[in-house]
């Protein structure tokens, strides 16, 4: 298809507003990829995609490589209440591998403090008191004290045994609590200052960790907190590496996996890339852990998707009392890798999951992270993700800006479902054959509601019959004041009249000399560039765009829409303008472009408004004595060097700002003299500084038109020497020089005549 250089301009102009709104809702979208803020509804769209992904392709089948040795209802009921005596648990822990064969035990459970049961702390307390001199007591506690020590005994089965010992890691810690419990084991090992920095996984506070002695005769042990469920409480991911005081600390499941399979810590490394080295200040991105022969992909800060098979029970489960008594099943425990957790609700340990929300045994997430471990499974979702987001979300955002108000309904349906079965089969493929979550949210919501921006304007459009008013006046107004004057259309008329209204003049300073060194398409680009956010301004403030003037822009306030702050929204406006142009100059200088200096000119006063013209071309303007006083004080702006000038009218209508008077002047096409201020900022923001400057000036014009020549030229010779700048105090001081020489009239008014416009 072929578009003319005509019909181009006629499409943009046609739908203007629908490209504008697009841009805008893909702009929006792409901030969010970025991170620069994050939209909620499409974080929680995210999720439930996901999870009905993974409830979609779970395998839903039992893994018998793996069992859970489960603290349950019936071992409680068999053992006693939690927590048993630690030879019970010894006692365990020989017959899982001198009876049953297991390949590793790992414990979904820490032991911070000594199990010191009731008879043994009574008999000690005598002991080392009231028994202390008996003889024959003292001999019968001696024979009987190692026996009831049981986490000794504990301590014994542990020694030599690939078993992990579980501990947690507390993320906060409070001012009355102890921020290091028990014992941790050595960590995988102590990273560099650099790394450490940069590292972007969990810094937890403090820790509960185990006894001393259980460490020791292990020496093995991972975390089984997690500092990263999502914020509807669901697990989805869980960390394999935490870094506490500057050391690095792996999981419980990473733990398990190098005892099953003898891999000493210097074979545990991290694959990492630098990440947008300016944005985030040299971030580290990991992408995957590489623990042996095992490829484990991660997130940026270290965590990993869990792979869940399918509901609560998809591992076997043999209950702690019958492996105490010795009567499970020795085929399901034969080479297995043992989970100690529990499944009583009482107990605490169960969560919410993807595939179950109700209560899941936090063990079996383990479980299942082991699983994917051991079998691959572990879906990716590495940082390069965000750039392909990025990429997709520019395709089809402008794909569909661009087609949508071309095709026809039937036409665009077809394209918005062939975009969504595309997107939807790529991240399929992507998820079943490359193990990869690619992001769906923000693509599939993109198009749907950029189909929904399309259709809704197009309805819209085909009733704008009824805002009749919006056409008559959306050239000069800002379409919030058009919205407002739709709702009265009958009490607005383009026919002229006399109103009080506030009228701005805005001039770019030696604007013929720049242009001389510009390319016409870069002048054009410049003049766009600026006449764009300083006519943004002003309809923001309420203004109505009377006309441009090549650099200048003529606006005024008061109508078509009354305004009764008319002189303030003009005078905010101005001042808008000017701390605008800091930041349009800082822009062209990174283009090579000149820097730009503007004048503003303001009046209020009674002017003629309406449509005025000729037959063949008539436009809503103002005119009037007080439009052209604006226009000079415009130009007046350069020869004070000021940024703006307002007229004595504007200042009383805004009377809660500080101004200085710069003159009294009869400006050329007008006998009746005018008194001109410099607008310095609202009153109470002025910095005191400035103030003091403006009492001072104000005493030196006194003297000034009182001929006290010697008065006035020294109170203006010290604020030149304080503020060199200034083209106003060196303009004084020069007058003062030429009325000593060239004395004034003694009816002299003080009032100085300018002969240029």
């Amino acid at each position: 298809m072929t578009v003319s250089a005509t019909s181009l301009p006629r499409t943009v102009l046609r739908h203007g507003l629908r490209y504008l709104l697009g841009i805008l809702l893909i702009t929006l979208f792409l901030l969010h990829v970025r991170g620069d803020f994050r939209l909620p509804l499409l974080d929680q769209l995210d999720n439930m995609i996901y999870d009905l992904q993974l409830g979609l392709t779970a395998p839903r089948s039992v893994d018998r490589r793996i069992v859970i040795a489960d603290i349950d209802e019936y071992s409680l009921s068999k053992l006693g209440h939690w927590p048993w005596r630690r030879d019970v648990l010894a006692r365990i822990i020989n017959r899982l591998f001198d009876d049953y064969g297991v390949r590793v035990v790992g414990f979904d459970i820490a032991f911070p403090e000594p199990f010191d049961p009731s008879a043994r702390r009574l008999l000690g307390e005598l002991a080392e008191t009231r028994l202390r001199d008996d003889p024959q007591f003292q001999a019968v506690w001696q024979k009987l004290a190692p026996g009831l020590d049981t986490d000794q005994a504990l301590a014994r089965a542990l020694q030599g045994r690939p078993v992990v010992l579980g501990h947690i890691f507390r993320q906060r810690v409070r001012a009355n609590e102890p921020r290091e419990i028990g014992a941790l084991p050595p960590p995988l090992r102590t990273l560099d200052e650099t790394t450490r920095k940069r590292l972007g996984v969990p810094r937890p506070q403090g820790y509960t960790g185990n006894l001393p002695r259980l460490v020791n005769a292990t020496g093995r042990g991972g975390f089984f907190d997690n500092p990263l469920v999502d914020p509807d409480g669901i697990f989805r991911r869980v960390p394999l590496l935490q870094v506490y005081q500057g050391k690095l600390y792996e999981s419980l499941t990473i733990a398990m996996l190098r005892a099953a399979h003898d891999i000493p810590a210097e074979q545990v490394r991290l694959e990492i890339v630098p990440y947008n080295e300016r944005r985030d200040r040299g971030v580290y991105a990991l992408e995957q852990v590489i623990v042996g022969k095992f490829r484990i992909p991660v997130d940026n800060r270290g965590a990993v998707l869990v792979p869940y098979r399918g509901p609560e029970h998809s591992f076997p489960y043999v209950s702690m009392a019958d492996i105490h008594d010795g009567s499970a099943p020795r085929d399901v425990l034969k080479d297995a890798f043992v989970l100690i957790g529990t499944s009583a609700p009482g107990l605490k340990d169960l969560r919410f999951v993807p595939l179950q929300k109700r209560g899941y045994p936090g063990v079996e997430v383990h479980a299942n992270l082991l699983s994917g471990m051991l079998d691959g499974r572990i879906k990716a979702h590495p940082q390069y993700l965000i750039a392909y987001e990025f990429l997709l979300l520019i395709v089809l955002g402008l794909t569909l800006l661009l087609a949508l108000p071309r095709l026809t309904p039937l036409g665009s349906t077809l394209l918005t479902l062939g975009l969504l079965a595309g997107v939807l089969g790529i991240s399929h493929l992507a998820w079943t054959a490359y193990d990869m979550v690619l992001p769906l949210a923000s693509p599939l919501a993109l198009i749907l509601l950029m189909l929904i921006l399309h259709v809704t304007i197009g309805f819209f459009v085909e009733t704008r019959g009824k805002r009749q008013l919006a056409h008559l006046f959306g050239q000069y107004v800002p379409p919030e004041l058009v919205d407002e004057m739709s709702e009265d259309p009958e009490d607005y008329s383009v026919e002229p009249e006399s109103r009080e209204l506030t009228v701005l003049f805005s001039d770019i300073r030696d604007f013929t000399r720049m242009s001389e060194g510009m390319s016409p398409p870069e002048l054009a680009e410049l003049i766009n560039d600026f006449l764009t956010p300083m006519t943004g301004i002003i309809h923001r403030h309420r203004g109505t765009i009377d006309k441009y003037m090549g650099d200048a822009i003529m606006a005024f306030w008061g109508a078509p829409l009354a305004d009764p702050e008319h002189a303030r929204h003009a005078l905010e406006a101005a001042w808008a303008m000017i701390r605008e142009l800091d930041r349009l100059n800082a822009q062209f200088a990174e283009r090579g472009w000149p820097r730009i200096a503007i004048g503003i000119g303001l009046n209020t006063g009674e002017m003629n408004v309406g449509n005025m013209g000729s037959a063949f071309r008539m436009a809503y303007t103002v005119m009037g004595d007080e439009v052209n006083l604006g226009s000079r004080l415009e130009g007046l702006t350069k020869v004070y060097g000021v940024n703006i000038i307002v007229s004595e009218a504007t200042r009383r209508a805004v009377d809660d700002w500080l101004y200085r008077e710069l003159d009294q002047v009869r400006v050329k096409g007008k006998e009746r003299p005018v008194r001109i201020f410099e607008p310095l900022g609202p009153a109470d923001e002025v910095p005191g500084a400035v103030k003091s400057e403006v009492r001072q000036f104000r005493q030196a014009l006194e003297a000034y038109r009182q001929q006290d020549w010697d008065g006035a030229e020294v109170a203006l010779f010290n604020l030149s020497q304080a503020h060199p700048e200034s083209v106003l105090y060196r303009l004084y001081l020069d007058r003062i020089a030429w009325f000593r020489s060239h004395p004034p009239p003694e009816d002299w008014d003080g009032i100085f005549s300018h002969s240029t416009k």
